[in-house]
């Protein structure tokens, strides 16, 4: 990079002044070298001496014109801040004007061309652009007279200039920002002239056809139709060549492979090595791109260094009487730099090998014989010795070196495997891979460094060794020793980490039914008030006041009676104001709870459905916090009803057929998988109708879970859904044990421990999702499997809700004998849609008003004390298909999560078999041969149906039928093995067994 230096020559004057130097002539930059150079031994970067005879001549006199007093102040440091401030606050004053420009320039044109004819007062005043007339004019001539959009490439230049100036300092030189940015002003000025004149259109007026020329300005729309009238389409062709010439050209490209071999590099040496003796060196930086090396001369008017390009300095010994400041050592490039890292490290180490004092001329012959990549780094230490007695100076680039010497044959054979030094096109390809292997290396003797007088360092072979790319076996070792430390991973674990790349469902996915419209007519509340204020008049009710409050299906009329006005009374006319209003389900509230007044709940003439993406686009649903949100749709109030599940933290579910009921279990599944990851939830479907969950099953790999060697994800087999319960019982026991060696209450403490690592996963710790069993017909249930199923279900609601299980049951017949006492005791939060009987509503709700629901998704969700009427939303068949769809196409755990295995489930294990005692058979042992051997059915099933019995005491009797070899081993899914063919061959084998 360049550099500019400001330092205080070591001649007689102490301190600098703002007066001129009159006495020193200063050497033109441009100026030619002589035909004979001297030796590079001897030549140093100083100004050369003027010739002999030159002396004897006077200098000029212009008595007329002083140019030195006359332009003394440019000197002043003073004016120099002025000036370089006047270039920065310019700069920002062209971003205004030009961005303005952009909205403003269309309205401004007119007054910009009629400034001639206009005074400047009014003129002003009609100007639209942010920064008056002047910036009109300014962005006027710059970008429609001038290069269009383009110039904004003037505002960089401008801009540095001035910094320049005031901070004497840059990292790049002016003259590099100022090639580059009018290069680009240039070019893409013409590009965007080709650009406009291609899109106009010959029959177009030409004020529409000349609307785009601010995009070019007139220069780049001039020369662009010039080209196109020359060459037509061949002028992107001279574009694009003029763009790639300067692009070698002025960065300096010579070569387009970042990665050669070994041998290619070797004989690139060689080849060079050759060359080198027959021409200079020409490989030098373009001037434009770096203040090079060489004489530097200071000039004080606007601090900016002006540096002679040269070759390098020969190492020489610096006097001893000349005080100088050390010099930068650069760091010297042999090829394109991969990133300021690489680059900051490279002159690290170019740093640490100049503080060496003690470095002779054989150690420059034998750095030669090191790799490329490690060579120019020991050559820049040589140089950087010289550069104190002469004007400071900076060695940017040393490729290639001018006279390049044979290297010399080793010192020694190669003693050693050590790893290949990265060079710098290695590292400049991010995607390459690191090399597998270290090739030989030839290390140079340590008696040899030592008399060159380096210093070396011994590491100790127990100090741990610092990791290399490609040191396999260190790799492994520090792996064993992590494997024996009980020490945590440092950072917070993130579970969504197993599927990173897992995309949560869009709302684009949902049909889109428009915005709800309110359907009741201000007639109808107003037909429906005067006949209800009429019954009630009939009987004698008189009424204060009354308010109506629109919902999407029904209108909630609040209705404040007169003193002394009884309640029930008005409870008791439901009927007579139904009559009167000629409509079904009209529900009477009395009183509202937390209000004074008395609801009667209308039904609408005209429904409003409440779509699934309305309640999913609203801002209650999208930043709700809650573990489990459920959106069900909207009250009578038109407010979106949210509630958690986490906390309700079961939910009981009934309704006749045809109301909304499994619209509804797609609501809340539909509400759980757009607001989790699946490594945060897991379901468990049971669907014995075999049709209503089945489009889960896409989604098995993601958020399902089952029994292991199961091959269905949703359970439709009511035989199987008491091992899937009794399965979750066990998960449920597991969980309770780690939640105890944690010191946890719930769920979501342990998981907070587990997330910031507190606990440890090799003591059986880990991330537990939240389960959700949803169980579609509980009715089918109870009628085959009775207690089996009751007791479990019974079990998970009273203790499941702490470690994250959680039940969602419904039925179509709410009746007693179905939703038994033991289970309506633990489902506190329950929804009921359209039953057909005043005593279904009292079972499911103990209350009424179920009953008298107009269904369609119109329901009641009792929450505790509460009794809230909600339109639950309605979604598709194919809204759900597109969902699972979305969810399974992506990438997903390779199997469903697996639940604990059931011991001695139908076909589970061994289950006790080891432990059996042919002396304590069951006392059904003999009749359950009998059913196995006839129906040649190992199965547990066939046990509990045919014998009535339970699933446990099934279980072990197919145990003991295992034992005693009348049936096979445990096969997963499939039935047993009978091994005994016939009946008189089983009895002769009960005949052998003890008795």
């Amino acid at each position: 990079m360049a550099k500019n230096t400001y330092k205080q020559t070591s001649g007689g004057s102490g301190s600098r002044t703002n007066e001129p130097r009159a006495t020193e002539p200063r050497p033109a930059r441009n100026q030619p070298r002589p035909a004979a150079e001297p030796a590079r031994e001897t030549r140093r970067n100083e100004p050369k001496a003027a010739p002999a005879d030159k002396k004897a001549r006077k200098p000029l006199s212009l008595p007329a014109l002083n140019l030195g007093g006359a332009f003394a102040f440019l000197r002043d440091r003073r004016f120099q801040l002025f000036l370089g401030f006047f270039f920065l606050i310019g700069s920002i004053y062209l971003t205004i004007a030009f961005i303005s420009f952009l909205f403003t320039g269309h309205a401004d044109q007119s007054v910009t061309e009629s400034l001639g004819s206009t005074s400047t007062a009014e003129a002003g005043k009609e100007t639209g652009n942010w920064l008056g007339l002047v910036g009109a004019v300014l962005a006027q001539w710059l970008i429609q007279d001038g290069f269009g959009v383009a110039a904004f490439a003037l505002i960089p230049v401008v801009f540095f200039l001035g910094y320049k100036i005031v901070f004497r300092r840059a990292d790049v030189s002016f003259t590099y920002v100022l090639a580059l940015c009018l290069f680009v002003m240039l070019w893409l000025s013409v590009l965007l002239g080709y650009v406009v004149l291609s899109l106009q259109e010959p029959d177009v007026s030409a004020s529409v056809a000349h609307s785009l020329d601010f995009l070019c300005g007139g220069v780049g729309y001039e020369t662009a139709s010039a080209l196109s009238g020359l060459l037509g389409g061949g002028t992107v062709l001279l574009l694009a060549f003029l763009l790639i010439s300067f692009v070698v050209f002025f960065f300096n490209i010579t070569s387009l492979n970042l990665r050669r071999s070994s041998d290619g590099a070797e004989h690139d040496e060689a080849v060079g090595a050759a060359l080198a003796a027959h021409r200079p060196a020409t490989n030098e930086p373009a001037p434009w791109a770096t203040d090079a090396p060489g004489t530097a001369t200071e000039d004080g008017s606007l601090g900016i260094t002006l540096k002679r390009v040269g070759p390098l300095a020969a190492p020489t010994e610096p006097a001893a009487s000349e005080e100088e400041e050390p010099a930068e050592v650069p760091v010297p490039r042999t090829g394109p730099v991969a990133s300021p890292a690489l680059a900051a490290a490279t002159s690290a180490a170019t740093s640490a090998a100049a503080s060496a004092t003690g470095v002779a001329g054989g150690l420059a012959a034998g750095a030669a014989s090191l790799p490329m990549s490690v060579a120019p780094v020991v050559a820049a230490v040589a140089a950087a010795k010289p550069a104190a007695s002469g004007p400071s100076f900076s060695i940017e680039v040393a490729e290639p070196e001018p006279e390049r010497k044979a290297p010399p044959a080793p010192l020694a054979p190669p003693v050693s495997n050590v790893p290949t030094p990265l060079s710098l096109a290695d590292l400049a390809d991010d995607d390459a891979p690191l090399p597998p292997s270290a090739p030989v290396v030839p290390v140079a003797p340590v008696a040899a460094v030592a008399a060159a007088g380096l210093s070396f360092e011994v590491q100790d072979a127990t100090s741990k060794p610092e990791l290399d790319p490609s040191a396999g076996p260190d790799m492994a070792t520090i792996a064993e020793e992590d494997e024996d430390q009980e020490a945590m991973p440092t950072g917070e674990y993130d579970p969504t980490l197993d599927l990173p790349r897992y995309q949560y469902p869009t709302l684009e996915l949902l049909n889109d039914y428009g915005v709800a419209k309110a359907q009741v007519t201000k007639e109808e509340l107003e037909a429906n008030k005067d006949r209800i204020v009429e019954t009630l008049g009939h009987y004698g009710i008189s009424i204060a006041s009354i308010k109506a409050t629109i919902g999407p299906t029904v209108t909630l009329y609040e209705i404040v009676p007169d003193a002394g006005v009884r309640i029930s009374k008005i409870k008791s006319l439901e009927d007579d104001i139904a009559l009167s209003l000629a409509a079904l389900g009209i529900r009477i509230i009395a009183p509202i709870p937390g209000k004074g007044t008395i609801g009667i709940e209308v039904p609408n003439a005209k429904k409003e459905m409440v779509s699934i993406r309305s309640v999913f686009n609203t801002e209650k649903f999208i930043t709700s916090e809650m573990d489990l949100p459920i959106a069900f749709g909207r009250t009578i109030t038109n407010e979106v009803f949210v509630v958690d599940l986490a906390k309700m933290p079961h939910l009981l579910m009934a309704g006749a057929t045809g109301q909304g009921k499994s619209v509804g279990l797609n609501v809340i599944l539909a509400s759980l998988l757009y607001k989790r990851h699946p490594s945060q939830l897991k379901f468990v479907l049971v669907d014995p109708k075999k049709v209503e969950l089945s489009i889960f099953n896409k989604i098995e790999r993601h958020f399902l879970a089952k029994l292991p060697d199961t091959e269905e994800p949703i359970i439709t087999d009511t035989k199987k859904v008491v091992n899937t319960l009794n399965s979750l019982c066990m998960e449920m026991d597991k969980r309770y044990d780690l939640l105890k060696d944690a010191g946890c209450r719930n769920l979501k403490e342990y998981n907070r421990k587990f997330v910031e690592r507190r606990l440890n996963p090799k003591k059986g710790h880990r991330y537990m999702p939240f389960i959700v069993l949803v169980i579609d017909e509980l009715a089918d249930l109870m009628m085959t499997a009775g207690k089996e199923v009751e007791t479990p279900i019974a079990r998970l609601a009273q203790l499941a809700r702490a470690i994250g299980i959680h039940l969602i049951v419904a039925t179509q017949r709410p009746s007693v004998n179905v939703i038994t006492g033991i289970i309506k005791a633990n489902f506190p939060c329950r929804i009921s849609f359209k039953v057909t009987s005043k005593i279904d509503s009292r079972t499911i709700l103990d209350a009424g008003g179920a009953d008298q629901l107009i269904g369609q998704g119109d329901m009641l969700i009792s929450q505790g004390s509460d009794i809230i009427r909600v339109q639950c939303a309605f979604i598709d068949t194919p809204e759900v298909d597109r969902l699972c769809d979305f969810v399974g196409e992506q990438q997903g755990y390779p199997d469903a999560y697996h639940l604990p295995e059931v011991v001695g489930e139908d076909g589970g294990g061994n289950g006790g078999g080891e432990d059996f005692d042919p002396t304590d058979r069951d006392s059904m042992f003999e009749e359950a041969a009998r059913v196995i051997v006839t129906h040649q059915q190992g199965s547990t099933s066939l046990l509990q149906r045919r014998l009535k019995l339970g699933y446990n005491r099934a279980g072990r009797l197919i145990d003991q039928l295992e034992h005693a070899g009348i049936v096979g081993p445990f096969e997963g899914s499939k039935a047993r093995e009978v091994l005994i063919p016939d009946e008189y061959s089983l009895e002769q084998l009960l005949n052998t067994l003890v008795k």
